[in-house]
Formats: C-alpha cells, structure tokens, sequence
C-alpha cells in the first residue's frame, strides 16, 4: 500500500495535471457544445438567453410557458440553451 498517494484534503488544490484533465473532460460534454456553439452563432442573444432562463429558474417551467405565452418545450429549450451558455462560460473562462 506504500504506492498509493495520500488522500487530497478540500483545503489541498488538485495537482495541476489532474485540474487539466479535468477541465478537459467538461469540455468533452454535449452541454459544452451547444453553449459554444450558441455564443459562436448568436453572440448577440447570448444576454438575452441567460436572462430569460434564469427567469424560467425563478418561476418555474411551466408558469414561464404560460406567462410568455408560448409552447412549454420552446421555454425548455430556452433554459437548456441558457444553461449550456453558462456552463460554457463558467469552463471556458
């Protein structure tokens, strides 16, 4: 057992080869993807899109979906799409 490394405390940072790798593997996501893409395409909409899904966060998806009027999975996709943009942000930096 003398091989095994010492356990990580959630005080000590990963090693940064480990950070990396990480990193890496969040960018390997579908969800990665579709924020990219959407901030490629749309840079324009991309304000507009997280605001509108943090409004379907607060409210909830189907309150949202009646409220705005429109068809339940178009709100879904606009939180998906919201979300994916955050996310890309957050890992891309």
């Amino acid at each position: 057992m003398a091989d095994e490394a010492p356990p990580v405390s959630p005080q000590t940072p990963p090693p940064a080869s480990d950070a990396g790798s990480f990193l890496e593997s969040l960018m390997d996501t579908e969800l990665y993807s579709i924020g990219a893409f959407f901030c490629d395409e749309h840079p324009d909409l991309v304000d507009e899109v997280v605001a509108r899904s943090e409004d379907i966060e607060r409210h909830g998806l189907e309150t949202y979906s009646r409220d705005s009027g429109g068809p339940i999975e178009e709100s879904f996709e606009t939180l998906l799409t919201g979300l994916a943009v955050r996310y890309y942000k957050a890992v891309a930096g």
